[in-house]
């Protein structure tokens, strides 16, 4: 389908070649000649969004004046928030969040017939990629057979999605799936689908190149800015609505640049570095603000350890966190099998568009920071936050004082004869000062070891973050090696995995010769997707389960992903760690987070000699000549040639045809969502908020995996309960996340997280609230009992509502509940959109006002006025009517932030305002 560009734009169009063919594009140095404004002091993250400006003006959406702004900006010192309509090239989504965003077209389409119009008006007008990656469990490890025995039960699980998934590729127009054992999408897209220039032809026939952008279903689309592709997380209600033409309403963001020095210390990895840039960024604070990398640290920064920073800016709570062009980006893209002709346009592109970092690449930022990677450590990060960064020499001592609740200064006397033994088993010395007596033990029935607090039971090197950087996989299968020689193995407690993002990985690892090594420590390929990342670590032994509950035993995860919330990882685990793959493998060898890996011994070699983590540690040379002889172009170009057949079982699922879906009325994973039936014709009106009652009162960084769960859960929850009632057994359960689909339970899993603290109870973890009656019952069913009396809802929270994933589940479970507002200190950016997305009324406390200092109890009434005439960002009274009849009246911040969005919530959300203006025409 033709790209479609303003018409006002001609002045800023010119023509390039390169090698002997030619394109036109849009010049940003014509638009300084035109007198538009200097933008030669632009970050190069920013400039990218200036030429989406040029490319669609038309004096409407986008006007000069639009453009004049980023002048402006530059001038202001790197701020200037005007509201601006950017369009993203294209979309990216995954299974989880993909399967709702195609829920909601065939809904959509549905509901332009029932207005009167032509189901093929509900159609991508951008290329729309879904890669199917976040459906596999680790059911089965270490064996030769997990991998096959787990895609064959993914198959079993999922074929319902998977066959709705299938009608959509057909039904839709641009709209393509990458079948289920090829990859995880973000690397997908690093190693395949990114081409950092596009091109396309416009509406009158002519080839135009142009940066290649676009927004993803997944929070860590932002992994591909290490390849200076500008992307980001959106929702899947955002999602849509790009991909069916909707500009995506943005103010231009402010860019703080983090400019990097130095060079990496041996034995330090990628890992070690993007733990302390999260760190670092979310101590500086960059929600909502681009993040660009610059400095001389890049000229020794290979692509993949851009791309695992890149990755995790959800992490450190930046919109996105982009690396300009550079040799390094020519370098990667000839070397992961790009057509050479693409890579000349790109470099051509940059060069005359002003994209490329050279020697003398310093724009205007609004703010910087600086770091030297020659000081950064070894670390990992956890046990609840990424941002969490602990030094790996300080790991056990941090461990010890997470689980004492008490700070632990710690003596040379102390180091040395600390020790601590338990039966069967021993905790190394060195690793708990004194007789703290706070550590919990737990005999494992039919074994014979014991567990304690800090027993590591997941091991896992899984998710997009670092299993699509070859220097850190190599590392990983280079410990394994050196660990395997010397004659250590896993302990027996411990479950690991190994998920790759891709086939590639698989293809050097065996090229390397590195896969046996791994294999021999119980290291064994389970499936290509995230995995353990995103919960779908699988049972643990059932006897190790029943002693970890039984005891309250604190047990641990290590993975090398970018999330550890509560929760998240595993319902038996309660501190979880992120680490690099090559120390993922080293703690799965020590079984326990009280060890201290830098000085304490991983394990015996036969002769009971000790081995500690030095001796089996790579050098960087060795990691970086195994790399260049063994991650080859012909791997990429082999295992990318048929990316969208899929196998023999992708092959074989069959599924209806038609331009609507014919909803089968016995799925469990595929229901018509209720958003659009009996939907009018005309919006409706904001109204004022009335005696409103309280669902929950909840605490600070309150996750989107709080609100809505990707993992397990038990038959007594009420998706749990759902799912009984229609004859599905407990082991045919799946998760949340491959349910979404299905609002029904979806619903029911929202606020259910097993760790979720809804303060307006004392003491009691889960989903549960305070029902109309006063008693304690699920939120879930209090929320339903307090629809049918017509009772609106609202929720409290603290700082940083909705941080982590783009989860566009935590904005329609909520909308679906009955919840009108959210009260929060101050929201993460993508569920705060999703929120206005859905209809649901952001707001934010004053003048230091929060949950505590109006001594909340979520037993009163809530009354928000001016909601009628309102204007973005306005403040608004609220009256907030105590148990006991005192009132206290207080100010609210709305965060509906653009004209567009006050439209969104008049038409009750973002896809209702798409479809009746589709409509309309």
């Amino acid at each position: 389908m033709p790209i479609t560009v303003g018409q006002d734009s001609a002045k800023t169009r010119k023509t390039l070649t390169v090698g002997g063919t030619s394109v036109d594009y849009y010049s940003i140095p014509a638009a300084e000649a035109a007198g538009l404004g200097d933008f030669s002091k632009l970050p190069a993250a920013l400039k990218v969004v200036l030429e989406n400006m040029l490319r669609f003006e038309d004096g409407k959406t986008v006007s000069v004046d639009d453009i004049k702004a980023f002048a402006e900006w530059a001038e202001k010192g790197g701020k200037n928030p005007r509201e601006i309509a950017y369009r993203p090239a294209r979309v990216l989504m995954q299974d989880f969040t993909g399967v709702p965003a195609v829920v909601d077209l065939a809904a959509m389409r549905d509901g332009i017939v029932a207005l009167g119009g032509d189901a093929q008006q509900i159609n991508p007008l951008n290329p729309v990629d879904l890669v199917i990656d976040h459906s596999v469990m680790i059911d089965e490890f270490g064996n030769p057979r997990a991998f096959q025995m787990n895609v064959d039960r993914e198959y079993e699980r999922n074929m319902e999605r998977y066959q709705f998934l299938k009608w959509g590729q057909g039904a839709f127009n641009n709209f393509r799936v990458v079948p289920p054992g090829t990859g995880i999408c973000h690397q997908v897209n690093l190693e395949y689908l990114a081409q950092t220039v596009w091109t396309d032809k416009d509406q009158s026939g002519t080839e135009v190149a142009y940066p290649d952008t676009l927004v993803g279903t997944d929070s860590h689309t932002t992994m591909v800015n290490g390849l200076a592709v500008l992307g980001w997380g959106v929702g899947g209600i955002e999602a849509e609505a790009a991909m069916l033409g909707q500009p995506i309403s943005m103010l231009i963001p402010e860019v703080v640049g983090f400019k990097l020095t130095g060079e990496m210390m041996e034995g330090t990895t990628a890992t070690d570095l993007v733990l302390k840039v999260v760190q670092m960024l979310r101590e500086k604070g960059v929600v909502g603000k681009f993040v660009e990398f610059y400095g001389e640290g890049l000229d020794r920064l290979p692509l993949a350890d851009r791309a695992t920073i890149a990755n995790m800016a959800p992490e450190y709570g930046a919109t996105c966190g982009f690396f300009p062009i550079d040799n390094e980006t020519l370098r990667y893209l000839r070397g992961t099998g790009r057509d050479e002709d693409r890579v000349q346009l790109v470099e051509a592109y940059a060069k005359e568009n002003g994209f490329w970092r050279g020697a003398d690449y310093e724009p205007i930022y609004t703010d910087t920071l600086h770091l030297d990677m020659g000081t950064v450590v070894p670390a990992i990060s956890g046990p609840k936050r990424p941002q969490d960064f602990v030094a790996l020499d300080t790991a056990a001592q941090t461990f010890c004082e997470y689980i004492s609740g008490q700070r632990v200064e710690w003596t040379a006397d102390q180091e040395e004869k600390a020790e601590w033994a338990d039966e069967g088993g021993a905790i190394a010395p060195r690793t708990i000062p004194g007789d703290l007596g706070k550590h919990k033990r737990a005999k494992v029935k039919g074994e014979d070891y014991t567990i304690h607090d800090g027993t590591i039971v997941i091991a896992s090197i899984t998710s997009c973050t670092n299993t699509s950087n070859p220097y850190v996989m190599i590392g990983a299968g280079l410990v394994a090696r050196k660990a395997r020689e010397l004659g250590l193995n896993r302990k027996p407690w411990v479950k690991t995995s190994l998920a790759p993002g891709s086939q590639v990985v698989s293809a050097y690892l065996e090229a390397a010769d590195l896969q046996d090594d791994l294999d021999a420590i119980g290291f064994n390929l389970v499936g290509y997707g995230c995995t353990t990342c995103i919960g779908n670590s699988g049972p643990i032994q059932p006897e190790l389960s029943e002693a970890i509950n039984a005891g309250d035993i604190i047990a641990t995860s290590v993975l090398s992903g970018n999330r550890n919330f509560e929760g998240r990882i595993s319902p038996d685990v309660r501190a979880n760690y992120l680490a690099s793959p090559p120390l993922v493998v080293a703690y799965a060898l020590a079984g326990d987070m009280n060890i201290d890996l830098t000085r304490d011994p991983l394990g015996q070699t036969p002769e009971g000699k000790d081995v500690y983590l030095k001796d089996i540690w790579p050098s960087t040379q060795e990691i970086a000549e195994l790399v260049e002889k063994t991650v080859t172009r012909e791997a990429f170009q082999e295992k990318y040639a048929e990316v969208f057949k899929g196998d023999e079982k992708w092959q074989d699922v069959e599924t209806s045809e038609g331009e609507t879906y014919d909803w089968p009325p016995q799925s469990t994973y595929v229901q018509n969502p209720p958003y659009f039936q009996g939907m009018s014709k005309t919006p409706g009106k904001i109204t004022n908020i009335e005696n409103a009652k309280v669902l929950a009162v909840l605490g600070d960084m309150v996750t989107t995996d709080h609100i809505s769960p990707a993992g397990s859960f038990k038959d007594t929850t009420p998706a749990g309960q759902y799912l009984l009632e229609h004859q599905v057994p407990v082991r045919e359960f799946n998760s949340y996340g491959s349910r979404r689909g299905n609002h029904e339970v979806m619903m029911r899993g929202t606020f259910a997280n097993i760790r979720i603290k809804n303060e307006m109870l004392d003491g009691v973890e889960g989903g549960y609230t305070l029902g109309p009656d006063g008693t304690q019952t699920s939120i879930f069913d209090a929320a339903m009992a307090y629809q049918e009396a017509g009772t609106p809802l609202v929720i409290f929270g603290g700082e940083q509502y909705g941080a982590g994933s783009s989860r566009d589940w935590a904005a329609k479970g909520t909308a679906l509940l009955g919840v009108k507002a959210v009260i929060a200190e101050n929201f993460e950016r993508i569920h705060r959109s999703n929120l206005v997305g859905m209809g649901v009324i952001p707001f934010e406390f004053t003048g230091g006002d929060s949950r505590k200092s109006l001594g909340l109890t979520g037993k009163e009434a809530v009354s928000i006025s001016g909601l009628d005439t309102i204007k973005p960002l306005q403040e608004v009274p609220c009256t907030i009517t105590m148990e006991d009849g005192s009132v206290k009246e207080i100010t609210l911040k709305c965060r509906i932030d653009t004209a567009i969005e006050i439209e969104y919530i008049e038409h009750g959300g973002v896809l209702h305002y798409v479809l009746r203006d589709l409509a309309s025409k």
